[in-house]
């Protein structure tokens, strides 16, 4: 069964937990596909990527910059695994048409958004009825995360 863990933002953006969350994943040694709702998120988040810190760096790529297979982070809106990750984030709603082919995923929503709230809970239960791993963890006002539950 795939690890399923989902991080609800209570107090930063996305745009400013995202690249913490892969800098975890990049030091495991793991590579990722981040899944967003449209080709324009994917290119924004990338920016993102770019310029979130001076003097950090972290390597990825998105169809406009081909060579999935050289990319450790790979981010788009497709249903896919070019790069040959193990680990799937999903943002803005984005759904995996088979999450049982990851070995872990990162469900990440925005707390202040009931809509997204909603249907967190609602994947919450589906994956739970398929007997996925679960864990919740909560966004701290430090921006760090607590586990829950």
């Amino acid at each position: 069964m795939t690890e399923i863990s989902f991080y609800h933002l209570l107090h930063t953006p996305l745009e400013r937990a995202l690249p913490r969350l892969m800098e975890k994943v990049l030091e495991s040694g793991a590579r990722a596909v981040i899944r967003t709702g449209s080709d324009q998120r994917a290119e924004a988040l990338s920016g993102i990527l770019w310029t979130y810190e001076q003097n950090s760096f972290l390597p990825h790529g998105t169809a406009a910059d081909g060579s999935p297979d050289k990319q450790p982070v790979w981010i788009t809106p497709d249903d896919e695994n070019p790069n040959g990750a193990d680990i799937l984030v999903l943002t803005d709603g984005a759904a995996a048409g088979d999450i049982g082919a990851w070995r872990r995923c990162l469900e990440m929503f925005d707390g202040r958004d009931e809509t997204a709230v909603t249907n967190a809970r609602r994947r919450w239960s589906d994956y739970k009825a398929a007997d996925h791993d679960l864990t919740y963890w909560q966004q701290t006002e430090r921006g760090g995360w607590e586990k829950q539950g």
